[in-house]
């Protein structure tokens, strides 16, 4: 989630006319202290009760991946990232041209 965090002004469109919300099973004190810690400027939504994982198709067993999601200007979900994938590129040029669709061909940009 570095990596999300050092990119938003660019991949995020500086957070203009879009929402990044990260979610987990994880505690919601244990997300606001990392959050904070690690000066996220992004949203992150616990689900310990994997409503949210169950609904977009992301637990296995008692586990959970992280879901991404885009909001657009009008609070709609345009996007969604299950699981994260931190670690590829190819994840980061698909969500790069997610937000840009989103904004309506914004900044964003798509290779980062």
């Amino acid at each position: 989630m570095e990596a999300y965090r050092d990119q938003y002004a660019t991949l995020f469109n500086g957070g203009k006319k879009v929402v990044l919300l990260g979610v987990s099973v994880d505690p919601d004190t244990m997300l606001a202290n990392w959050a904070r810690e690690s000066s996220f400027p992004v949203l992150f939504g616990s689900d310990p009760d994997q409503k949210v994982g169950k609904l977009y198709g992301s637990t296995r067993g008692k586990l959970d991946t992280r879901n991404l999601f885009v909001i657009g200007p009008d609070g709609r979900i345009t996007f969604k990232q299950v699981p994260v994938n931190v670690l590829s590129q190819e994840a980061y040029a698909e969500l790069g041209k997610a937000i840009a669709r989103t904004v309506g061909g914004g900044t964003a940009e798509k290779e980062k």
